[in-house]
Order: structure tokens, then sequence, then C-alpha cells
């Protein structure tokens, strides 16, 4: 009888897509089980490679659009139509992501949203109403302001003026008017698929915590927190809805609030929301093992990530799941507790960054292969 695998890894971020990692793990099981009948899921968790993930899993297609880029220029960025034909899929970091600044050019009180407004009403007019929006990687502060202001939501100062871009913007914001939105916002439905649960403000708070990777100094970290505490506050007078404490609200420089906010949105795990589009516990229910990993396994991974998703489900099926990652960092082990039964590094010799990069997907075979092979004394001595 051949054994049954489920491989359902992440990307590894800056190096491999999910979906060349699986192929990659693929190879390594076979060299040892010939026979093997393997189930390919690539994963993501609404972070980098969400639209890959999703596209490539479900059949769909990316489309290209000119849109406003993070500092206020023209860029090509893209989104996704899933194989439903019904849902899209749009990725903040494609759009607005830190990848997109360069280091010594991020500034979060500039950083805006505009063109998440922009795709999403691209999208609305291609007529598709259910949407998918991964957040992680964002290089902005501006709790979507940008974003809403591109599907007509106006976002007034004293002066009866729009308030401009970037998190500063919110600084004069002082009244919210819904009135002239796309009305087709209120056909669609937004799932946010969130990576992190932090909230708005405070010290575990959007800006606090994420701001200095943006380009935020001490002093623009706290400008940006009160702004988005003002934010808050006119979204509770204006809009009737208390979003300062929401698990998520935080995410991506405070988007996850202003989608909840602003387009009625809801803030999901962006694991779950992926894991189940995939229907992955169904193919994973009759299977002898589940191998997942990701760039590097630390202390984050436990968070909701995606292997740690995968992991859960797998141990709630008693199915054994291993862990192949590109390397292990501080806190690794706590994925035991989690259901990763085994993890491994796919470095094999010192190697520099860029070398481990270039030789990504041989790496990822020859230690998938490894692992296999333990497997096999350990199914030879019949050892539990």
């Amino acid at each position: 009888m051949s054994i049954k695998v489920v491989i359902a890894p992440q990307e590894f971020k800056g190096s491999v897509s999910a979906v060349k990692v699986s192929q990659a793990m693929s190879e390594g099981v076979k060299k040892v089980f010939p026979d093997a009948d393997i189930t390919m899921i690539p994963v993501a968790d609404g972070g980098d490679g969400t639209l890959n993930t999703l596209v490539e899993s479900t059949g769909g297609k990316k489309i290209s659009s000119d849109v406003t880029g993070p500092l206020g220029q023209v860029i090509s960025s893209e989104w996704g139509a899933l194989g439903d034909g019904d849902t899209a899929v749009i990725e903040m970091a494609k759009i607005a992501g830190l990848t997109l600044v360069p280091e010594i050019d991020r500034n979060p009180l500039l950083t805006t949203t505009f063109g998440l407004g922009e795709i999403v009403k691209d999208a609305l007019d291609k007529n598709f109403r259910k949407f998918i929006i991964g957040i992680g990687g964002s290089v902005t502060n501006d709790a979507g302001a940008g974003m809403a202001q591109a599907l007509g939501v106006r976002l007034l100062d004293s002066f009866g003026n729009n308030i401009s871009f970037g998190g500063s913007g919110l600084i004069d914001l002082q009244k919210i008017e819904i009135s002239d939105r796309d009305p087709r916002v209120n056909e669609s439905q937004f799932l946010v698929a969130c990576d992190v649960n932090n909230p708005l403000t405070g010290e575990e708070g959007a800006s606090a915590v994420y701001g200095p990777q943006k380009g935020a100094t001490p002093e623009m970290v706290k400008t940006l927190d009160d702004a988005l505490f003002n934010f808050s506050q006119v979204v509770s007078r204006d809009v009737g809805k208390e979003i300062n404490d929401i698990p998520g609200s935080g995410a991506a420089g405070g988007l996850g609030g202003g989608i909840v906010a602003l387009l009625d949105g809801q803030l999901i795990p962006g694991s779950k929301i992926i894991l189940d589009m995939l229907g992955i516990e169904k193919k994973i229910i009759d299977s002898d093992l589940v191998i997942t990993g990701e760039g590097q396994t630390d202390f984050q991974t436990i968070f909701d990530k995606a292997p740690i998703s995968v992991s859960k489900i797998a141990k709630s099926l008693s199915i054994p799941c291993i862990a192949i990652s590109g390397s292990l960092g501080e806190g690794f082990e706590s994925v035991y507790a989690e259901g990763i039964v085994s993890i491994s590094s796919i470095l094999n010799k010192p190697m520099n960054f860029d070398e481990a990069i270039i030789h990504s997907e041989d790496l990822i075979t020859t230690a998938t292969e490894q692992a296999m092979k333990y497997l096999k004394i350990g199914k030879k001595l019949n050892l539990d």
C-alpha cells in the first residue's frame, strides 16, 4: 500500500512560491517513496504569497491594473480572479507593500492605501462582489483612509476639505461622510485575511508595533498613534462602529479597522479563510502524513501562521505533521505543542542568504528526501 502524503507549505518569503515549494517537496518524497499518493495544497495566511497561492490553487487568473502607489505615483499592480468566477483576491503587498518602497523613502505619515480602493473599484466594474483582501506586508499607516477615498467616502477636515494622503491626514480628520460611497459596496462581501491580532492603538497597536519597520521614528509613532485614535473616535461618532479594540484592527497600519468601519468588512485569520477555501481538512482526513513549512519558523509561527493552521487540522485528525523550513529562528520549538511532530531546516552546510535563495528548491527537495528516509526507517522498525 502506498503512503498518502498531503504537502501544504506556504511560500518561502523572498525565495520560492508556495506552489514551487510544494513541487520541490513532492520530488523529495518521490525519491524515497516512488509510489506515494501525493496531494499538493499550497497555502498562505493573508500576507505575501496570498494572491499567487489562491489564483494558482483554484485555477484562476491574474488581472493587471495601473493604480496609485504608496507614495502617490502610478504603478502597475495586479489582483486575482479566482477559479470560482465570483471571488476577487487582492494582496495589499502588491499595491502598497514594504517591498515597493526603498527603506530610505519609507514614511508612514505620507504613504497611502488609495491604490487598494482603485483595485476594489476595478473589480466592482468587472462584476465581482465577493472579495478576499490579504492585508499583510503593508507600508502604510492610514487606517485605509486612502482606500475609502478612492471609493467615494468623504474624509473631511474642519474646513470641509478632503484630508491629505497618509497617516498624517488622520490628524486633521473631523468628519466622515459615506453617503457618496460607491453603492456597489453595499452589495459586496469583504473578507479581510488578517495575519495579526493587534488593536488599532496603544502599546500593542499598529503604529507602536509595526510603525518602525515602515519608517516611523519614535516621534512619528506617537503622532501616528494619536491620528489613529482620532480616526477611531470620528468613526464611532459618524459611522457608529467601535473599532479601536477589535483584535486585528491594527493590522496593516489600521487597514483592518478601516475596512471594518468603512466597507463593513469582516476580519478573519488569513490562514482560516484560505484553508477553508481550499477545503484542506477534507484532503487531509485520509492521509498518512502532512508536510508543511515556511521561510523561517520561529516563535511567531504559532500565532495562526499558515503552517500552524495546517498542523492543528492534522493534529485534530490524529495525522502526523512535519515541517521543512528555510531556517529555524528563536523559539521554533514552540510549534511542537501545536501539532508539528518534527521540524528541520533546508540548510545543510554553511551558506549565505543569497546562496540559499539560488539553491532553495534543490535544498527543499533534499531536506524532504532526508526526512522521508527517517520516516522509512521508522516504518521498518514499526516505531510509534
